[in-house]
């Protein structure tokens, strides 16, 4: 019998966890690592590897074939590019301390598009492959210039079979044409709720009419398109973090239920202004109290809440193929399936390597509107957009699960070459599949409902999680 390498780590209370390239994984103790390290593996070991698809008999039985269509099964296949995040306009109505993006003043000129760029723009859609689009606009605040969302929406709608849009607003000032473009059923919103109301002044709006302004636009937003098209996420500060408690509350009075938990990104104006220390370690303190707190609320009945990304991690390990979350997923290939198109008309991979070139840290622009991709940029990130040879990423357990963000790593480490250990992705990943991993152990029946609910089934069984002694 043939065993398929184990990679393993030490769990919170002290058995040891094993996992395969495919992500096939079990729970179990010294005593077997001893065994598998040494050769000296039992008939009930090989029995066990053997049953769970951690082994095969022979090149090309079925439970080699069965490994092999798994591990494949893992890998991301980036297909026609039919995400867009297009930034019409980078000047905002609100300066929050940590704009990531360094917005432009709203009385700003020269940060919007042009009509030849937003001509430039159209025909660039006109020329996708792809017969179903989505396109997501930023800003700046977009709805400044709701009349080019108007016209980018409008031609979408003729030009592909399926479209859908989102409009990332800090729902400031919305005036009737604002409020017909986002009351449209194709359409979304995504906001910022900061926690509570006091932490949402401090951080956002800083005037009390303001903050009045957005929680009165949020119920009428709610009121109109109803919380299945509304999205929100706050923007945590490690260094003043609201309770925990203050924003399930706050998010539970608006009907939202599932929350994509962020602390403050190292972009932008955030970059000078909340460069606090241990930010990894302390943002990773404050998240774990967010989800003990979901599990207990869960756990009384009613309606339940969710942290996105948690769930996304945790679905990732129990099934293959979730890769519609852009920033995990491995391979991760810049500029394929999606591309970021700026005020100014040029290309980015990511969000955030426009961020990074905004602030002039690097050009991480890959071509312009006029001229084209720039195909040579984008083949020079993605020879290392994979984690599936990388020194650290070989002996982690979590590899099958995890992937690879270069972008990042060229924002706070300068490079992406260097050990992928010290990185805030893995430090912030390794935490994550931990946590996953703990919980899907657990035998607290508060644990394991919510877990049920997060993975989208009436009960999860224990053996979900195989152990061995």
């Amino acid at each position: 019998m043939n065993v398929w390498p184990l990679k393993f780590r030490p769990t919170h209370d002290g058995a040891i966890l094993f996992a395969d390239d495919a992500g096939g994984f079990f729970r179990s103790d010294g005593a077997f690592l001893d065994r598998y390290a040494l050769g000296a593996l039992t008939g009930s070991d090989r029995e066990f590897l053997s049953a769970n698809g951690h082994a095969f008999e022979t090149e090309g039985d079925l439970d080699h074939t069965g490994f092999a269509y798994r591990w494949a099964s893992r890998q991301a296949a980036a297909g026609d590019l039919a995400y867009v995040i297009l930034v019409p306009t980078l000047r905002c109505n609100l300066a929050c301390s940590y704009c990531q993006v360094s917005r432009a003043d709203e009385r700003a000129r020269g940060h919007d598009w042009t009509e030849e760029t937003l001509k430039a723009v159209i025909a660039f859609l006109d020329g996708l492959k792809t017969e179903s689009i989505k396109v997501e606009f930023q800003g700046g605040e977009p709805l400044l210039r709701v009349d080019l969302l108007e016209r980018v929406r409008a031609f979408c709608r003729r030009r592909f079979k399926s479209a859908e849009f989102v409009v990332c607003t800090n729902l400031q000032r919305l005036g009737a044409a604002e409020w017909a473009f986002i009351d449209a059923p194709d359409t979304f919103v995504s906001t910022s709720i900061d926690g509570n109301v006091a932490t949402h002044r401090a951080q956002r709006t800083i005037t009390d009419d303001k903050t009045e302004e957005f929680f009165s636009n949020l119920d009428l937003a709610l009121e109109r398109l109803g919380p299945g098209r509304i999205s929100a996420l706050p923007t945590i500060d490690v260094e003043a973090p609201p309770p925990a408690a203050s924003v399930l509350d706050t998010y539970a009075r608006y009907g939202i239920r599932s929350i994509y938990l962020r602390p403050i990104n190292y972009q932008g104006f955030a970059r000078k202004r909340h460069a606090a220390l241990n930010v990894m370690d302390r943002w990773n303190a404050i998240y774990r109290e967010f989800v003990d707190l979901m599990i207990e609320r869960n756990a009384e009945g009613g309606e339940t809440f969710e942290e996105y990304y948690l769930v996304h991690c945790l679905r990732r390990v129990l099934r293959t193929g979730q890769d519609g979350h852009v920033d995990l997923r491995n391979p991760n290939f810049l500029g394929r399936d999606y591309l970021v198109l700026d005020h100014d008309g040029r290309f980015y991979p990511t969000d955030e390597a426009r961020m990074m070139t905004r602030i002039g840290q690097i050009d991480l622009s890959v071509g312009d509107i006029f001229s084209g991709l720039d195909t040579s940029k984008l083949d020079a990130l993605n020879a290392h957009a994979t984690n599936l040879f990388d020194p650290d990423c070989l002996h982690c357990p979590y590899q099958a699960f995890c992937g690879v963000d270069l972008v990042d790593d060229i924002a706070r480490e300068g490079r992406i070459d260097g050990p992928k250990i010290h990185t805030d992705f893995c430090r912030r990943h390794t935490f994550m599949f931990d946590l996953v991993f703990e919980l899907l152990y657990s035998r607290d029946p508060k644990v394991r409902r919510s877990l049920a609910i997060w993975a989208g089934v009436p009960d999860l069984p224990y053996s979900i999680a195989p152990e061995h002694a």
